[in-house]
């Protein structure tokens, strides 16, 4: 699908705020999220570096100057394979997932 390449747009997507998920290593490409997707019991949807995400995500191509593109023939396929079979996360596991971490330093 078509996404408005502004941030208005972007947050239409997902639903609220975004937040980028860099994923992968091999591929210029970014994932957005809604950054507050697991505290507002949002329905879980992908397991993205090992954390359960919530809400709707997208992929966008990454010109590596900090703008969002177009995703390349290429990519879209191996994204559409990848992402091709829905996962089963429960609400118990975004939970999980939703946590601060204070470090105190000494």
């Amino acid at each position: 699908m078509e996404i408005r390449n502004d941030l208005k747009g972007m947050q239409s997507v997902v639903g609220g705020l975004i937040e980028p998920i860099y994923f992968t290593d091999d591929d210029d490409v970014v994932m957005f999220a809604n950054d507050e997707g697991r505290l507002m019991q949002l329905e879980g949807n992908r397991h993205v570096c090992g954390v359960s995400m919530a809400g709707n995500l997208f992929i966008t191509g990454d010109s590596m100057e900090g703008e969002c593109v177009s995703l390349t023939d290429d990519q879209v396929e191996k994204y559409s394979q990848m992402f091709r079979i829905p996962e089963d996360i429960s609400q118990d596991e975004i939970q999980a997932d939703c946590r601060i971490e204070v470090i105190g330093l000494n």
